[in-house]
Parts: C-alpha cells; sequence; structure tokens
C-alpha cells in the first residue's frame, strides 16, 4: 500500500515540475516578446524623432544655404559657402537616419563587433554574480550597522 502511495506522489511530482518548467518556459517567452516589443517601439521612436528632426533641420539649411548664397554673391566673398559644408554632413548623416541605410549598416557593425571583437564587450571584473552583489550587501549593511 505505501508503494502505491509513494508511485501516486512520485507521478504528481513529476507532473507538478513538468508544470512549473513550461509555466516558467511561458513566462521566459513572454518576457523576451515584450523586452523586444519595447526595443522596436523604441527604435521607431528614434527613426520618428530623427525624421522630425530632418524636417526641422532642412528647412534651416535651405533658409541658411540661400541666404550665404546670396551674401556671397552680392559681397563677391566665396567665404561665406564654407558653414553649408558642415551643414550638408549634418543634413545627409540625419537624412540617412531617417530615410537611408545608417541602421541596416549600423546592424551589420555591431553584428560584426559580437563575432570577432569579443574582448572589448566584456565588463571589467567580468559579469556580476549572485555571490559579488551578496557580499557587497554585506558589506554595505555592516557598514550601516556599525554607525
Amino acid at each position: 500500500m505505501g508503494f502505491i502511495f509513494s508511485k501516486s506522489m512520485n507521478e504528481n511530482m513529476k507532473n507538478q515540475q513538468e508544470f512549473m518548467l513550461m509555466n516558467a518556459r511561458l513566462q521566459l517567452e513572454r518576457q523576451l516578446m515584450m523586452q523586444n516589443e519595447m526595443r522596436e517601439r523604441q527604435m521607431a521612436m528614434q527613426i520618428a524623432w530623427s525624421r522630425e528632426f530632418l524636417k526641422y533641420f532642412g528647412t534651416f539649411f535651405g533658409i541658411v544655404a540661400t541666404s550665404l548664397t546670396a551674401g556671397a554673391i552680392k559681397r563677391k566673398k566665396p567665404a561665406f559657402l564654407f558653414p553649408i559644408i558642415p551643414l550638408g554632413f549634418v543634413l545627409t548623416y540625419q537624412y540617412d537616419l531617417g530615410y537611408g541605410t545608417l541602421l541596416q549598416r549600423m546592424k551589420g557593425e555591431a553584428e560584426n563587433i559580437l563575432e570577432t571583437e569579443k574582448s572589448k564587450l566584456q565588463l571589467p571584473k567580468g559579469m556580476i554574480t549572485f555571490e559579488s552583489l551578496e557580499k557587497a550587501r554585506r558589506e554595505q549593511s555592516k557598514f550601516f550597522i556599525d554607525k
């Protein structure tokens, strides 16, 4: 009789463990999906911000370029045109970020760094562990208790 009872308990325990494992996996999948959704929303906001900034900066660039060109022609000083060059670089960068392939190129470079330059990504003193956090917590709590 005890054998039957323990066999039933073992089956219940096994079923409970399987359920807990499935539940933990489901929770992890949901967390990963939520984190990815948040990342995608943040990236969309960054691209939208860049496009909006491009509208304002493009207008500013157009007015400045027209004014500087008119000033250079009127005063016969080509030096007035030099500020157009760096402003043009900023305009090109913002256009590339908002509508071009800059994000794809950055993603490709990031993937290359992850694959070939792992050593540059390591944290000082290595990964944080539970033991190191507990040690720091204990030291801090001793510090506050002593005072």
